[in-house]
């Protein structure tokens, strides 16, 4: 089996406090206008109204040709991270479709691995990509935009 993996409480809490992001500069503030807002940490959509920051994250630990880097969101609150491996998180809910694809143990794509899937088939299109011995782990994006949502680990 897998587990959805939301962005690391440490991380969130640096940016919170003014961390510069995957471009060297510090979050953003913005009001949420609701659903199209999902936070990367708790992974549920901010509330309309509700103060949150806007990044460039690069969910890699170094640069190199495949760390994409790119916008996200997240609770300029505390929030819970979330950490339920049974439940699909609300913020993966919403989007008929996500690209997934897996990265090796050097942090680069593995190639034929990338898919734009269903959401009701998201969890068997990730157990296929782990069939693949030579798979790390797997992000899920936005099917549209290409934004990173989330990481999907081996339990």
């Amino acid at each position: 089996m897998h587990r959805i993996s939301a962005l690391p409480t440490e991380q969130v809490q640096a940016y919170r406090a003014g961390a510069p992001d995957g471009y060297g500069n510090p979050p953003e503030r913005a009001i949420s206008n609701g659903a199209g807002n999902p936070c990367r940490h708790c992974l549920t959509y901010i509330p309309e109204g509700k103060e949150m920051l806007v990044l460039a994250h690069r969910p890699f630990p170094e640069t190199q040709p495949f760390a994409e880097t790119g916008p996200i969101y997240l609770c300029a609150e505390p929030c819970a991270r979330h950490e339920d491996p049974d439940i699909l998180p609300e913020a993966l809910t919403a989007s008929a479709n996500y690209l997934i694809k897996g990265y090796g143990p050097d942090d680069r794509v593995v190639y034929g691995t990338g898919i734009i899937t269903p959401q009701t088939l998201l969890h068997a299109a990730a157990a296929n990509i782990f069939d693949r011995a030579d798979v790390a782990y797997i992000h899920i994006r936005s099917a549209l935009n290409n934004c990173y949502h989330a990481r999907i680990d081996r339990a």
